[in-house]
């Protein structure tokens, strides 16, 4: 089927881009200083793919925001849900909150475990 060009000259391009097959489940507002020396942006937590023969996904990412908007690249707040050949997973992060004393909070629907998420040597 062609491409309709008139609807392809409407689509709009993302604000940020998070890879495919990612499944970004869950995203949170992190306001500057959640995570000592961190801006504002949001937290996405992604569940992962399961169907691929190179797992994507599997973590918990954060992009930063500059007036409302996002302002750079996803960079990785919480990992390791995958084996070191990416072959298996630990986990698989669905939600992401603010928990009330400030810590980001990732629920694990396969380690049947809530994350909880603070600076190095925080409470």
């Amino acid at each position: 089927m062609p491409q309709d060009r008139a609807a392809v000259s409407r689509a709009l391009t993302p604000d940020s881009a998070l890879g495919g097959h990612t499944a970004s489940l869950s995203l949170c507002w992190l306001p500057a200083g959640a995570l000592p020396g961190w801006p504002a942006g949001m937290a996405i937590g992604q569940h992962g793919s399961w169907n691929r023969s190179k797992l994507s996904g599997y973590r918990v990412v954060f992009v930063p925001f500059e007036g409302g908007l996002p302002a750079g690249l996803p960079r990785d707040i919480l990992g390791g849900f995958l084996s070191p050949d990416e072959s298996e997973s630990y986990g698989r992060p669905v939600g992401v909150a603010i928990g009330p004393e400030g810590a980001l909070l990732v629920a694990d629907d396969v380690g049947d475990v809530v994350w909880r998420v603070t600076a190095s040597g925080a409470g």
